[in-house]
């Protein structure tokens, strides 16, 4: 029996994750691997068949201060990890993103297991906004091999002495999987004549504060101007629903929240306005025109600007794989219900303005890679054990 031990966080770290899982799982069957996945992950990972050793979707944050209200939880993860490895040494660790923890969890493994090969699937994005390289460094010391996702991200650690291969990014798999436009309008019920609008406020519950009441509001003023608009919002996590439900009775939305198959309402859309994350590259990946908005708290944003001194080119995954705008991005005090709902209704009627950005979309796309990403990243993975 082989054990390998996977360490993420977040949301979308807990989707990656079960790709990957599902991906190890069948590619061990055709190997005639016995393998036992343990994990830091989620419910998806779960599903997938990992064993999951804490729950750390729930416990991730975006901005400084933000990040302070789960330093203990992630403290105790991150104890609990250590007390694995030690006392339970895996033969194999892969790590995705989480930058804190797997950097942590990195150099600890490979201080006291140092026969355990170390693998780095999607490097945390310090190759876009790096403001110095001591996780850099560590990354490329305990790593063996870096598996990018990003053209960008591969090029950074390679230039830094790391052994890293580009092996494209995984959504181009997962949105295969998807239902068409067709069918998921026709399972949600959209008829031809409504305007469909996705709106995905939140995957961290910082963003429920910060950025819920900036969408809701501009989803206001595109109600007023739009007679035929509904809106569609797909459930990130369980623990958020009372909390949307409630703000949508609040700002009076002709909108329903989805539970179950929230996928079809990305499939579906005319328009998404979406927080900044993985979910925009699976909106660009589906053709959907969007508007990204990111915010985090004023402490946080001046801490950003003016002590650490903080730029970055992009922010939005669309935008970083060429390093060009292709959806716009609204950060801050720009992110606000009024600009939010210019850009939105741009969208709508500009036709010059979509077809600009579903032709970028299609470059993009390109730059990603072939299919079969997370087969040939188990594959790699796997052929430590032959």
């Amino acid at each position: 029996m082989k054990t390998i031990f996977i360490s993420t966080g977040e949301v979308s770290g807990d989707l990656q994750g079960a790709l990957l899982v599902t991906a190890l799982k069948q590619q061990a069957q055709k190997l005639g691997i016995d393998m036992n996945i343990v994990a830091l992950g989620g419910r998806k990972m779960a599903a997938a068949g990992a064993t999951i050793l804490a729950d750390t979707t729930g416990i991730s944050s975006m901005g400084m201060w933000e990040s302070l209200a789960y330093l203990q939880p992630s403290l105790k993860v991150r104890s609990l990890a250590k007390q694995y490895l030690k006392t339970t040494p895996p033969d194999l660790v892969i790590l995705i993103d989480y930058i804190d923890t797997n950097v942590e969890l990195g150099t600890y493994a490979k201080k006291e297991l140092p026969n355990v090969p170390i693998f780095y699937y999607i490097a945390p994005q310090e190759w876009v906004w790096s403001i110095a390289n001591k996780n850099t460094n560590k990354i490329v010391k305990f790593t063996k091999e870096i598996f990018a996702i990003f053209p960008g991200e591969a090029k950074y650690f390679a230039d830094r002495g790391a052994k890293v291969k580009f092996v494209g990014h995984p959504l181009i798999d997962r949105v295969a999987t998807l239902s068409s436009r067709e069918i998921a309008r026709d399972k949600l019920g959209i008829t031809n004549d409504e305007i469909a609008i996705a709106l995905i406020p939140a995957s961290r519950k910082q963003e429920l504060k910060y950025l819920l009441p900036a969408i809701f509001e501009a989803a206001q003023k595109l109600q007023d101007k739009l007679p035929n608009v509904r809106f569609w919002i797909p459930l990130s996590r369980d623990a958020f629903q009372a909390d949307i439900e409630s703000a949508i009775r609040s700002y009076q939305l002709n909108a329903i929240l989805i539970t179950k198959n929230a996928d079809l309402v990305l499939s579906a859309a005319d328009l998404a306005i979406t927080k900044c994350g993985t979910v925009s590259l699976e909106l660009a990946l589906l053709n959907i025109p969007q508007v990204v908005i990111y915010r985090v708290s004023r402490v946080t944003a001046w801490l950003a600007k003016n002590v650490f001194k903080f730029s970055i080119p992009y922010i939005s995954p669309p935008n970083l794989v060429e390093m060009k705008s292709i959806v716009p991005e609204l950060m801050q005090n720009e992110a606000n219900p009024d600009r939010i709902a210019a850009e939105s209704l741009e969208l709508i009627f500009n036709q010059e303005h979509r077809d600009r950005m579903l032709a970028n979309y299609r470059q993009m796309r390109s730059a990603l890679g072939k299919t079969g990403v997370c087969d040939r990243v188990a594959t790699e993975i796997l052929a430590e054990f032959s």
